[in-house]
């Protein structure tokens, strides 16, 4: 990032550490607080809250009204990131430098971790200062992409298809699950905390699914030479090599940007858009 959207990106980063800072001191046992902190604070780009309020911003919401939305959000992914590590998934000893929470404590430990943070994210929402049907929207949606229609959804058909996946359509379905139904709930809910109208949330909705599309194909370019190992996972870049594969992020990326030039404050989404498949790292 550069410029004005690193500047904000830095501000959203530092209220929302501030609004997770105090929560689960009071865990008990004691020793559960360390572990209940560890992959929340751990170095993430928290790209999911930004995007929260971002699209609060983008119709004229203020920051800090989207925080209970950003919040339960990346505590979701977090959840989602602790199980996938685990030996019975992924089995990944190490990430974003550090060792997995079940490396750094053990797998029991993780696997409650993981449920603590899923079922918190919904405590977040209903103890938020907003009005009731806000918070009934956002448990809904969260909820859906979250779970068997979303993110799960999408692991399951990871890990159960796996190695077969050899067509677009099904490689993008998986991940519209996978990784796109959180996205797009991030930027939905952030909507709906700006008080967003319908049309605007359709905008949104769009906005969201498409920039969740743009992530994963930037991702699978990153991931590129990772990927290409005999068991690697299924790829945009196997499927249709890099140049193709940056290409269509690229197209995906300026879709998003135009459905957005709608909104009335659309800045800070359009800089987000951009982001997505501009990053190298």
């Amino acid at each position: 990032m550069a410029g004005e959207l690193n500047a904000w990106s830095e501000i959203v980063r530092r209220r929302f550490d501030a609004f997770l800072e105090p929560r689960w001191r009071d865990a008990w046992p004691t020793s559960f607080v360390a572990p209940m902190r560890y992959p929340v604070f751990g170095g993430g780009k928290r790209v999911r809250p930004l995007l929260a309020v971002a699209a609060c911003e983008s119709v004229g919401g203020r920051m800090d009204l989207a925080m209970p939305a950003a919040a339960a959000v990346e505590l979701v992914h977090t959840y989602s990131l602790v199980h996938d590590d685990m030996p019975c998934m992924d089995n990944d000893d190490m990430r974003r430098g550090r060792p997995t929470v079940h490396k750094a404590f053990d797998e029991g430990t993780a696997l409650l971790v993981g449920d603590a943070l899923l079922t918190d994210a919904f405590a977040i929402l209903a103890e938020a200062d907003v009005p009731a049907e806000t918070r009934v929207a956002w448990v809904l949606e969260l909820s859906r992409a979250a779970g068997w229609r979303g993110m799960v959804g999408g692991q399951v058909a990871d890990v159960t298809l796996g190695s077969t996946i050899k067509d677009i359509d099904t490689l993008q379905r998986v991940h519209a699950l996978k990784t796109g139904a959180l996205i797009r709930a991030a930027v939905l809910m952030g909507g709906m905390a700006g008080d967003a109208s319908d049309a605007q949330r359709a905008i949104l909705s769009e906005y969201g699914a498409k920039v969740g599309l743009a992530f994963q194909l930037a991702d699978d370019v990153l991931d590129a030479d990772q990927d290409d190992k005999p068991n690697g996972p299924p790829s945009y870049v196997k499927l249709l090599g890099v140049p193709e594969t940056r290409r269509r992020a690229r197209a995906v990326a300026d879709e998003a940007i135009a459905a957005v030039k709608k909104l009335p404050f659309p800045k800070t989404l359009i800089e987000l858009a951009n982001y997505t498949v501009q990053r190298d790292v």
